[in-house]
C-alpha cells in the first residue's frame, strides 16, 4: 500500500532534513520539498539527494525556490511573487512519498495560510519532528495539540538528538499518543549516506 507522510517540525533547526533523508531511505520512498527559502545551491532536496543510497527515490522539484532565508511568506515578497494554497499539487508517483515542510506548523505561507493550512489542503498525516532542547516539552505539547484539534491524524512523533527520558515520559502521557508511535533517531555528528542507511535500517518495518 503506498504510503504519503507530511514531515513537520515543533520549529526550525530541529532536525526535519536528516529524518526526512533517514524516512526516505527507510521507505524507499520519493521526496518533496514545496517551498523552498534560501540556500538554494544547497537546498533540502539537494542535502537528501546526497544523503540517500537507494536507486528506488525521486526527488521532486520544488514548487517554490525562493531566494531569501526566511519565512516563505516574506521570501515570496522579496521575489515578488504570492503563494497560494492552489498553486500546490502532489507529485505524481506509484512510490511512497515523503513530503517536508518548512519550519513549524503555524509559519505563513501568505497572510492567510500556513504550513498548517497546507497540510490540510494536500490531505496528508503528519510525522512530527522534536527535538530535545529546553523548552521542547511546550513547543512539542502545542504542535501535537493543534493537530488533534485540526483533525490531522499524527503518524509519529520522532524525538532527534540525545533521548531526554523526563521529556519523552511526559510529552507521551499528556498527549495521549501512543508509545509505539514515538521514534527515537540519535543526532548525527557527521552527516553522510552511510550514517543515514544505518539508522534507516534499523528502523522497525512496521514504525511507519
Amino acid at each position: 500500500m503506498q504510503k504519503k507522510y507530511f514531515i513537520s517540525g515543533i520549529g526550525t533547526e530541529v532536525g526535519k532534513t536528516v529524518v526526512s533523508a533517514i524516512l526516505t531511505e527507510h521507505l524507499k520512498a520519493d521526496y518533496w520539498k514545496p517551498v523552498q527559502a534560501g540556500d538554494l545551491d544547497n537546498s533540502d532536496s539537494i542535502k537528501v539527494k546526497k544523503w540517500i543510497s537507494n536507486t528506488k527515490t525521486t526527488i521532486h522539484r520544488e514548487q517554490f525556490r525562493l531566494n531569501t532565508p526566511a519565512s516563505p511568506h516574506y521570501a515570496a515578497q522579496v521575489d515578488d511573487i504570492t503563494i497560494e494554497l492552489n498553486d500546490f499539487k502532489l507529485p505524481q508517483t506509484d512510490n511512497h512519498l515523503l513530503v517536508e515542510g518548512a519550519g513549524g506548523l503555524l509559519v505563513p505561507l501568505n497572510d492567510n495560510n500556513t504550513i498548517l493550512d497546507l497540510i490540510i489542503y494536500l490531505n496528508l498525516p503528519v510525522i512530527l519532528v522534536a527535538n530535545y532542547y529546553l523548552g521542547s516539552i511546550n513547543h512539542t505539547l502545542l504542535s501535537i495539540n493543534i493537530l488533534k484539534n485540526k483533525n490531522i491524524p499524527i503518524s509519529a512523533v520522532v524525538f532527534t538528538g540525545e533521548t531526554t527520558a523526563s521529556s519523552r515520559d511526559i510529552i507521551i502521557k499528556q498527549s495521549g499518543l501512543s508509545s509505539n508511535k514515538c521514534i527515537d533517531i540519535p543526532l548525527l555528528k557527521n552527516i553522510n549516506t552511510l550514517g543515514i542507511k544505518k539508522l534507516a535500517d534499523n528502523l522497525s518495518q512496521n514504525i511507519i
